[in-house]
């Protein structure tokens, strides 16, 4: 690597346990990634106040403080990786990282060392455990020589992990040097002032800034937004989420297309909890058109130092504006705005559905956001490829009109979003086509030129397996209409009628269709009359179009030609209910029948001469039917 040193699989520490992620060490900084997406750390060389390497369990521990008081600690690097990396970091970054012990022999007696917001346990020097300040919740004496602290539940600690620290009790003794008292204060007593000024508790616990009944989409419901230095809280009649800053992986400003509100998405790693649930994003909805004048409660010598060019001391402007601005200002976390696509209506996102759920799709630089519910982040880097399908291609009228796009990550997951409107598919197509991700047609070649016909065409005309079927079983026989073949037992396109195998043989030659018909017209007395259904509204029974009583099947007639893709259903089927135990008939079908679309020419070949062979084998025994030779009824295998 010509610039800087790249790890993988280096761990993130901290209070709810640790996460995975690849680390990259370079001239202008830190940067940290988690594995598999999400959550990003990066620190320029600017802001690093201290570099320091510990020897813990299995591994080396690089620690890297802030001039803001923040730590990271990256666990992970091998003994070489030691060396290598403290040259590096002395000749571009500029520090010399100091080397740590860690204290092993389990003694709770010691010094306290507080650096920043951190607190560290030493014992002889050496250091058994840290925890930092801003993650304590309150603070309290406990007699005259304990101070002890409850450290704050947060709602993405622990979501995924099964311990985290709870509390911790301290014992100052009144003869304690380090946190020198008097009669009246006793040593415990300054222990508890100083982390009361760097926990951010007590009389600072106030927030600087307020927002009354916003209504947010994901968790559901009106609450009191309120930012305090170190956290901030969301405050409901049923519920209150307190979230560390350091847990907002990056914001959304997302504007709905032609309505006047707008989303601000709050994208967290590790998510809020509320129940079982997680919930990696917070789905606020702003008026977009609503003003409003906020000033902040901080004072002037915090605005100049801790928030410099950061936060201002009041703002005016629209709502959503000035929430996004303080929130970036005090966590630090990137703001994404809306790309270069644009809809037919000129609008940033397309109407569409996911999961039964009606919403709009967000079109990103640099990934795809479905809003509101269930909102959906999928990052382009994820992607294997994108299929554009036909929206129930074969079976309603409305089909022609819609599209579905099929999202397929590397990951095997897929993400299916439905209904979106056909003159939406150029403007889509392309953007996806500019970000270079694979796209696959309705075909499955590689090229889109059968996508763009498909859904340029004014006529749905994809191949129905099901329409494919009869047309086959029908042959050149007759050009007559079936009798058999009657609205109500036509399954709507679906390629997994089984009952249509043995259909009936009423697409006999036309001499025979004739002499049924009198046949037919000699028993109908003996044949229940129509339902009200088949006749006129007006009641004019001879005015109606009486159904054909449909006539017994002769079992010495030999079965009529399966198609290609009937062959291809009985060969498949059983392997398709044995990899998908408890797929209902309708489903198995439906499956089939996709696959058979994307089936190329070559792979349907075989069973496409199957039906071939089988047609000729019809014919040769129609004939010999026709002519009162012996039945062959020759079994053409379909199932019965």
């Amino acid at each position: 690597m010509t610039d800087g040193h790249l790890f993988n699989n280096i761990l993130l520490g901290g209070r709810g346990g640790t996460n995975p992620g690849q680390l990259k060490v370079h001239a202008g900084g830190i940067a940290w990634r988690k594995q598999g997406g999400g959550k990003i750390i990066d620190v320029d060389k600017a802001d690093i106040a201290r570099v320091t390497w510990m020897k813990v369990p299995r591994a080396y521990q690089l620690g890297v403080r802030l001039k803001d008081g923040l730590f990271y600690k990256f666990i992970g690097f091998r003994e070489q990786d030691v060396s290598n990396l403290t040259n590096y970091i002395q000749k571009n970054i500029g520090l010399t990282p100091e080397e740590k012990q860690l204290s092993v022999t389990g003694h709770n007696w010691g010094e306290i060392d507080i650096n920043g917001n951190m607190l560290t346990f030493l014992v002889g020097s050496k250091q058994a455990f840290e925890v930092s300040l801003a993650d304590v919740a309150q603070t309290q004496l406990q007699g005259k020589t304990d101070v002890y602290m409850e450290f704050h539940v947060d709602d993405t600690t622990g979501a995924t992990e099964k311990d985290s620290l709870m509390d911790l009790s301290f014992h100052i003794p009144t003869s304690n040097t380090q946190f020198v008292g008097d009669e009246n204060r006793p040593p415990a007593q300054v222990f508890l002032d100083t982390i009361v000024s760097l926990a951010d508790v007590g009389s600072s616990e106030e927030p600087f800034l307020t927002f009354e009944g916003i209504a947010i989409l994901t968790p559901r419901g009106r609450h009191s937004v309120e930012l305090h230095l170190s956290f901030m809280r969301l405050q409901g009649l049923a519920n209150d989420f307190k979230i560390q800053y350091a847990s907002i992986v990056r914001l959304f400003l997302l504007p709905k297309s032609n309505q006047p509100h707008t989303f601000v998405v709050i994208t967290l790693d590790p998510p809020i909890r509320k129940g079982q649930t997680l919930y990696p994003h917070i789905v606020i909805q702003f008026e977009t058109e609503y003003v409003i004048e906020k000033n902040l409660l901080l004072s002037e010598e915090l605005l100049s130092t801790r928030f410099k060019d950061r936060l201002e001391p009041s703002y005016k402007g629209l709502i959503h504006e000035v929430f996004i601005k303080t929130l970036r200002g005090i966590s630090g976390a990137k703001v994404t705005r809306p790309g270069s696509f644009r809809s037919c209506q000129d609008g940033y996102a397309v109407k569409s559905s996911l999961k039964a759920e009606d919403g709009l799709l967000y079109p990103l630089e640099k990934g795809f956001f479905f809003l509101p519910k269930p909102p959906t982040l999928i990052l382009h880097d994820e992607i294997d490829f994108v299929e554009f399908e036909r929206h129930g291609a074969g079976g309603s009228s409305v089909s022609s009109h819609y599209f579905d796009l099929l999202v397929k990550l590397k990951n095997d997951q897929e993400h299916l979003f439905r209904n979106i409107q056909r003159n939406e598919y150029h403007n889509l197509f392309e953007f996806i086509k500019a970000k270079g991700m694979k796209i696959l047609n309705l075909g499955g070649s590689q090229t889109t030129n059968g996508v763009t016909a498909a859904l340029h065409d004014d006529d749905d005309d994809a191949v129905d397996p099901h329409l494919e079927r009869i047309k086959n079983a029908a042959g050149d026989e007759s050009d007559e209409e079936d009798e058999d073949f009657v609205a109500e037992k036509d399954d709507g396109g679906s390629p997994t009628d089984d009952s249509g195998e043995e259909e009936s043989d009423a697409s006999e030659s036309g001499e025979e269709k004739k002499s049924s018909i009198k046949d037919s017209k000699k028993e109908a007395t003996g044949v229940k009359a129509p339902s009200a259904k088949g006749k006129s509204r007006d009641g004019d029974e001879e005015g109606s179009k009486k159904r054909k009583p449909k006539r017994k099947k002769d079992p010495n007639a030999p079965k009529r030609a399966m198609s290609g893709f009937m062959f291809f259903s009985n060969a498949e089927r059983e392997n398709l209910k044995k990899g998908n135990p408890g797929m209902s008939f309708t489903d198995v079908g439906r499956a089939l029948g996709e696959r058979w679309k994307k089936m190329t020419a070559e792979e349907k070949d075989p069973y496409e001469s199957m039906a071939r062979a089988d047609t000729k084998r019809y014919r040769e025994a129609m004939a010999d039917y026709k002519s009162g030779g012996p039945s062959t009824n020759v079994d053409s295998g379909a199932s019965d």
